[in-house]
């Protein structure tokens, strides 16, 4: 299983992911491998060319609620036909390379949170980085299912967790 961290830290809360799964303890199952990814979207498509069981993507998402708010949901990535961008980091950019490369998507559970800003600048916001350590939580749960099912325990893809 990969667990991705995606974003630029330099974008304010668009930092949530890399901040993640810096503080994520270390795994000691041999199958599980964590990243902070960053912006290389690229590298991330190329890993994903991969055999993974699943894939756990760890992200600052815009508007779907409060700042803050961490929301774990299946992501359905769709073939829009969009072109490799090898300086693209959105999931859809990423999931496009991947294909673009021949490569199949593995199951994916996104670990998210809503962001205050994405202006110019380093460090996240008061309440995004209140809300990592609850983040740090639900990949750990994310992970333990994936790990006990032997499958991905995708939720429902409009599913979506209330405040």
């Amino acid at each position: 299983m990969l667990i991705a961290g995606i974003g630029n830290i330099f974008l304010g809360d668009d930092g949530f992911g890399p901040e993640v799964v810096r503080r994520l303890p270390r795994h000691p199952d041999p199958g599980v491998r964590v990243v902070d990814y960053g912006i290389r979207g690229m590298h991330l498509a190329y890993d994903l060319l991969d055999p993974w069981a699943a894939l756990v993507l760890v992200d600052a998402v815009p508007g779907r609620g409060a700042p803050g708010r961490v929301e774990v949901f299946r992501a359905v990535p769709e073939d829009t036909g969009a072109a490799l961008d090898a300086h693209a980091m959105s999931p859809d950019a990423v999931f496009a390379g991947v294909r673009a490369l021949g490569g199949v998507l593995p199951p994916t559970v996104v670990v998210g949170c809503q962001v205050a800003r994405v202006d110019e600048g380093i460090g996240l916001s008061e309440p995004v980085a209140a809300a990592v350590d609850e983040a740090v939580a639900a990949v750990g749960g994310v992970l333990a299912d994936l790990l006990h099912t032997g499958a991905a325990p995708l939720p429902p893809a409009t599913a979506r967790q209330e405040d």
